[in-house]
């Protein structure tokens, strides 16, 4: 089985994991938005690098995890409206692949990681932790992102697995 783990947003990531192994990990496509150099997602590069990756593989067999995203006190009306369309756009493109989407949020996976209430930082420690040969990719701190789409991914196939 297939697991797409995603951590949605501008600066999220797209985990590809599969039986137990992460195969793949990318930064959210995103491209520039009218002016001040601001960004949004890249829904045509999304389609393309999913696609791409799952072409060999049957429908029933791919699962995409997705971070259940909600507004979070302190943060502009601008950012969680930026943050909400690039939610909406990857939930748009998996339903035009037709893919199964499943949503977790945040404090169901980082509970099961022992992540809650701790710094930004530590998902990449545990991410490294967890999958030590992929610590090369882990290796900068905005490499955090990447370990949420990893732990994401990794939790489904944990507590999944789990239930058969």
């Amino acid at each position: 089985m297939l697991i797409i783990g995603i951590d949605p947003g501008i600066t999220g990531s797209i985990c590809f994991f599969q039986d137990g192994k992460i195969t793949d990990v990318i930064e959210m496509p995103n491209m520039p938005e009218g002016k001040k150099n601001k960004k949004q997602v890249n829904g045509a590069q999304i389609y393309y690098e999913i696609s791409s990756r799952i072409k060999d593989i049957k429908k029933e067999d791919i699962k995409v995890i997705i971070e259940q995203v909600s507004a979070m006190p302190g943060q502009g009306v601008t950012s969680m409206f930026n943050f909400g369309q690039s939610f909406g756009i990857l939930k748009g493109i998996c339903s035009a692949m037709q893919l199964p989407m499943y949503f977790v949020r945040p404090t169901k996976w980082k509970k099961y990681f022992n992540l809650i209430n701790s710094e930004k930082d530590a998902s990449r420690t545990k991410a490294i932790e967890v999958f030590p040969y992929f610590s090369s990719e882990l290796s900068r701190k905005k490499d955090s992102n990447k370990a949420d789409a990893i732990l994401i991914a990794s939790f489904y196939y944990e507590t999944y697995k789990l239930e058969e």
